[in-house]
């Protein structure tokens, strides 16, 4: 396989997790007596642009199907987190009502309908047909297909040209980088500006988040990567931001590397430098990051299997595809871990895929009082604590996997 911006053949090992299906691609009752497709679930790292990449086995029309599952706002932090950046958007860069926002990956318009709300007219671009309706729903203007340069040229030239696009947790989901970066470069006006959020490749590794590997990511990214390939495809980094979210993210600031004007910020050299110090430009960063995950995977086989012997009760919350990567690569099944909740309608009913775990609403929580609840998105564990805090009513503890079997208290 060659790497999917520079073209370098890569040999690097990252992560090899065996095989598993598409994290997102749940099973009905229907579909759960059918053969399911699996696919090997290797990552591989460029030596040369230190772009960190999974192998392709599966078109992104397989990956991102009419009825794909995940729907952004069932997350209340998440929503937060949409709303600020909303506010601070509107503030440092002085968006009003003769601006125009355009939204990537706008799922169900969980971001949109802020910048709405605040009279900017805006365009979401949104490929999967069942967070598009939602969007819809919310009085949002949804473009039903895959972002690249030909679409952003096309919205352009239709005058839609953007003062600002937002990206959130998208790009490591294009199998054609150099294309989708490059339609930014074609959508924004001159002065525009684009923002892209995406988990932090060193926060990754450092936190063994093994899990945040499925096949819907194509990329896994640092900042030396992601400068590399805006530059290659018309677009200046001029600021960079830490953020809390998915284990640890950066929000990249870029502009038209022909036209924009702001000034580059000293933030950018300092998770530059930060990347250098943590040994990201040397072989020994990756290859060594493969021993992680099965450590994971034994402490947590260990645990549900001492629940059994036990009589423990062990309830799974958050039918993720982070969770599917765990249980999948884990070879957790539904005697040692019997049920999933979740609040998405969407997932509710169904199974996990792999693990055939059944996916249920949050009564049966109530009703089947777990001794423990393992919180599987442990990214969003303390709005998940606080949500089920209940279950401390019956004695219930709750336990995260990842970067180590913890059970909280």
């Amino acid at each position: 396989m060659k790497c999917r911006h520079c073209n370098t053949e890569l040999t690097l090992p990252f992560l090899d997790l065996g095989s598993a299906p598409p994290s997102n691609a749940y099973l009905s009752a229907t579909t759960l007596n059918a053969p399911e497709a699996w696919y090997p679930l290797r990552v591989l790292a460029c030596s040369h642009c230190w772009l960190v990449q999974t192998e392709d086995h599966a078109g992104r029309e397989a990956l991102f199907t009419e009825d794909y599952a995940y729907f952004s706002s069932f997350s209340s932090s998440w929503l937060a987190h949409a709303k600020a950046y909303v506010g601070d958007m509107v503030q440092r860069f002085k968006l009003g009502a003769q601006s125009h926002v355009v939204e990537v990956a706008a799922n169900d318009g969980y971001l949109l309908q802020y910048v709405q709300q605040a009279g900017i007219p805006c365009l979401g671009v949104e490929p999967t047909a069942s967070t598009a309706a939602a969007a819809r729903e919310k009085g949002l203007a949804i473009d039903e297909r895959f972002f690249g340069v030909a679409l952003g040229r096309e919205l352009a030239a239709a005058g839609q040209s953007a003062d600002l696009t937002a990206a959130n947790n998208v790009l490591a989901h294009v199998p054609d980088i150099n294309d989708f970066v490059g339609g930014f470069t074609a959508l924004l006006k001159p002065q525009g500006v684009a923002t892209f959020e995406f988990p932090h490749l060193m926060r990754m590794v450092q936190s063994c988040q093994f899990d945040t590997a499925y096949h819907e990511h194509y990329s896994y990214l640092s900042l030396t990567a992601v400068q590399r390939i805006f530059e290659a495809n018309g677009l200046k980094v001029f600021d960079v931001q830490e953020l809390s979210t998915h284990g640890g993210s950066l929000r990249v600031f870029a502009q038209r590397a022909d036209t924009g004007g702001q000034a580059v910020t000293p933030a950018v050299q300092q998770v530059l430098a930060a990347e250098v110090a943590a040994g990201m430009l040397t072989t020994n960063f990756y290859s060594q990051f493969d021993l992680q995950p099965k450590r994971i995977a034994r402490e947590l086989l260990s645990f549900l299997i001492k629940m059994a012997e036990e009589d423990g009760r062990v309830a799974a919350y958050g039918a993720a595809a982070k969770g599917n990567t765990l249980c999948n690569f884990a070879g957790v099944r539904p005697h040692l871990l019997p049920y999933v909740v979740d609040r998405n309608p969407a997932k509710q009913g169904k199974f996990m895929p792999g693990s055939r775990i059944p996916i249920v609403d949050e009564a049966h929580l109530r009703a089947h009082r777990p001794s423990h609840v393992l919180i599987l998105p442990w990214n969003l564990k303390d709005e998940v604590m606080a949500q089920l805090d209940y279950i401390r009513e019956w004695g219930g503890r709750f336990v995260t996997a990842v970067p180590r079997l913890e059970i909280l208290p």
